[in-house]
């Protein structure tokens, strides 16, 4: 057997691959969904957190900046899983299929304790 390898293993350099939505799928450059594990190659991967949205629903954004663009607009009650915070909000993603977002932390029920 020679000593090189042809697209062997889930990490195979094999040329470019294209990058996913990040809309779409929750992975940025430093973590991923724990769902995500073995199809994506980052620093470190979350376990969600699931929050339910406050009473008034929450919009979920593209960014944390003012005036960042709108990509829906969750209900209360509805469910959102939280991969991290940062600052006034929260990184995550209504299911693993997207969408995929930031949303205020006031506008999420208090984390557990």
């Amino acid at each position: 057997m020679s000593g090189r390898m042809h697209g062997q293993g889930p990490y195979a350099l094999a040329g470019p691959v294209g990058k996913p939505d990040p809309r779409t799928v929750p992975l940025r450059g430093d973590l991923a969904h724990i769902a995500l594990a073995g199809k994506h190659f980052v620093p470190h991967y979350a376990v969600p957190q699931p929050r339910s949205v406050m009473p008034g629903g929450a919009a979920l954004l593209a960014g944390t900046e003012e005036g960042a663009e709108e990509l829906c607009s969750l209900m209360e009650g509805d469910s959102f899983e939280v991969l991290d915070v940062a600052g006034s909000h929260a990184w995550g993603c209504v299911t693993l299929d997207g969408p995929v977002g930031y949303v205020k932390l006031d506008r999420l029920e208090p984390a557990p304790k």
